[in-house]
């Protein structure tokens, strides 16, 4: 899903397997693993993108580079 943040393009969910798919706007594409449901819906639902998963995100889930 294509979000509205200056810093992250498109935010997807595997909800099977608790996994975050982030992509930036310069194209790099990290996925975030053992993100619960919760935390999806509320990222999506933040005001700031980049301040939520800044917080709540980068620092707190175990994340590796998908490589194209």
């Amino acid at each position: 899903m294509q979000v509205d943040s200056e810093a992250i393009r498109e935010i997807s969910y595997d909800a099977n397997r608790a996994k975050l798919f982030v992509t930036f706007h310069d194209g790099d594409r990290y996925v975030y693993v053992g993100v619960p449901g919760e935390v999806h819906r509320s990222f999506l639902d933040a005001d700031s993108k980049g301040s939520f998963f800044a917080y709540e995100i980068r620092d707190q889930y175990p994340y590796n580079k998908v490589e194209a």
